[in-house]
């Protein structure tokens, strides 16, 4: 009766249906009563999987959450001996399936079996079994600084992807949950899910606030990651609020050179940056430095951090003699501190390339991106995104000069990684779709082109929404290629829709919003509409 394979059960199981043929099920609850009679953790453990996803299921995963479950599961993951021998006994029933050789230790079940074990053993949601589940999910992420993030961060989305399931989704009880609702809502924004994060964030902050109070460093510290997740959506009032609230808090709580109050410091200066307040994020960025430098001394890696992020900001004014002077310090830093292939070290590296780029270097910044991409290779694997991120700036280097077919190779590469990584609809896959549609659009590629930037376009207002500035840069894009296409009407729509929003988004003299401005005054200038053309220009003129 239980030698039925999993090849069978596939055949016997469509997942579309909504299995009448109750056979199947009948045969599992049998099983079951045998497992209860010869191993009724092991049969506890089955109504626990349900919560999960049915794939790759290991030791680890739920040995994390043992402190906060049951005797039961404290007994079955007090050691890996006895985990997989709870496991070999639902597997000897065909209720799991051991995973290959390849990768050892995991398992999974059929989705039709994991069906039954949601719908028959939990008929009710049981609100421990799904507190372990979350508290599981959460205890097993990592910090993005570690090798090993990017593979485990894939192998918990599909778990987190669990929860949204159905009934399960809207019987979860988060007040009962809140002390690992922060870590998910890192884990929702590492994998680009930032309605979830922030939802994730709101749930613990609410609960922080209520047992702790506002001014407790744990509240703070969801504050402050709100205020991350806010600056990733171009939420820009509502970050600048969020980081205000946090450092104030923290200057309360620590002081003003505690190391908290530093990074939030710091965030505050990339936020400024990023909205193109230059002076305010030097501000910024200098008190960092200097708390960090008297905190820890000029050498550590908390210093180093923030003068990365000087070289960046100075890169940005095109002050490149300074920002090589920041990010060599850095790269020596770095490279003393954690060594030539530290992901520190090697993100500098790819600064310098960048940098070196810009100033016309071409070889040495090949040189670079080649050297980070060979260590990022080495560190965290040929398909990793920072691999990715360093393979697609090759692309944009190759398109600079001109060698487009190595270009589009690079490109073609990045994107089959990003879409493998994160999906179709992460950004990093749109970005690497918009370089593939600028690359078409050099080429004259018309077609080709107008087809990479509407899929950026529709994914970016789907995953972003229509007035981020991602979105807009794609909106921009358009304008320029149907410009260059004689579709007049169309490109001005897209620059006006470009325009209209960079205005919102980041102000009227954003050099964003002014280099729109120039496109619709090239446009009017061309169709002959001069008094179009002479408000557009003087509006450049008087912005730059």
């Amino acid at each position: 009766m239980y030698e039925e394979s999993w090849d069978d059960l596939a055949q016997n199981c469509d997942e579309s249906q909504e299995y009448e043929d109750r056979t199947l099920y009948s045969t599992w609850n049998l099983s079951l009563k045998q497992i209860e009679a010869q191993d009724p953790e092991a049969a506890q453990m089955l109504q626990l999987i349900a919560y999960f996803s049915n794939v790759d299921l290991w030791y680890e995963l739920f040995q994390k959450a043992a402190d906060s479950g049951p005797l039961w599961l404290s007994n079955i993951v007090k050691s890996r001996a006895r985990f997989n021998k709870a496991m070999s006994k639902l597997q000897e029933y065909s209720l799991v399936e051991a995973e290959t050789e390849a990768q050892p230790g995991r398992y999974s079940l059929h989705t039709c079996v994991h069906d039954w074990t949601f719908e028959y053993l939990n008929q009710k949601i049981d609100a421990k079994l799904c507190c372990i589940a979350i508290s599981a999910i959460a205890r097993n992420t990592i910090e993005d600084t570690k090798p090993e993030f990017w593979i485990r961060n894939r192998r918990l989305e599909q778990h987190t992807s669990r929860l949204g399931y159905g009934r399960l989704k809207g019987s979860i009880d988060w007040d009962f949950i809140n002390a690992n609702v922060n870590n998910l809502g890192n884990l929702y924004k590492d994998q680009g899910k930032l309605a979830e994060a922030e939802e994730m964030y709101q749930r613990a902050l609410k609960g922080y606030e209520k047992v702790w109070g506002p001014e407790h460093t744990l509240t703070l510290t969801t504050v402050n990651n709100l205020g991350l997740l806010y600056a990733d959506q171009d939420k820009l009032v509502e970050a600048e609020e969020t980081y205000q609230r946090a450092l104030k808090g923290f200057e309360k709580v620590w002081g003003s050179e505690h190391t908290s109050t530093l990074h939030t410091i710091n965030n505050l200066a990339l936020l400024y940056a990023n909205q193109g307040k230059i002076i305010k994020a030097e501000e910024m960025y200098q008190r960092a430095l200097k708390g960090f430098e008297k905190l820890y001394g000029s050498e550590h890696v908390s210093t180093l951090v923030i003068v990365n992020n000087l070289g960046d900001l100075y890169k940005d004014q095109d002050k490149l003699v300074e920002a090589e002077e920041m990010y060599q310090r850095a790269f020596k830093g770095y490279e003393k501190a954690w060594g030539p292939e530290h992901t520190s070290t090697l993100h500098t590296v790819h600064s310098l390339g960048s940098l070196y780029k810009d100033q016309g270097k071409m070889v040495e910044a090949e040189a670079m991106y080649y050297r980070a991409v060979k260590g990022y290779g080495k560190v965290r694997g040929p398909e990793h995104t920072s691999t990715l991120h360093t393979i697609n700036n090759l692309g944009i280097l190759y398109a600079n000069q001109s060698k487009l077919v190595e270009a589009e190779e690079m490109f073609q590469r990045a994107l089959k990684g990003f879409e493998k990584a994160w999906g179709p609809e992460h950004s990093s896959t749109l970005k690497t779709v918009k370089n593939l549609g600028n690359l078409y659009a050099n080429q004259g590629k018309m077609i080709e082109a107008e087809a990479m930037y509407q899929r950026a376009l529709n994914g970016e207002e789907k995953a972003w929404g229509p007035e981020h500035t991602l979105t807009l840069d794609t909106v921009n894009n358009l304008g320029l290629l149907y410009a260059d296409q004689g579709k007049l009407v169309e490109a001005e729509e897209m620059y006006q829709r470009a325009l209209k929003g960079y205005e919102k988004v980041w102000g009227p003299e954003h050099k964003s919003t002014l280099t729109t401005v120039n496109n619709l005054f090239v446009l009017y200038y061309s169709q002959g509409k001069l008094i179009e053309a002479k408000v557009m220009y003087q509006r450049a003129l008087k912005g730059k």
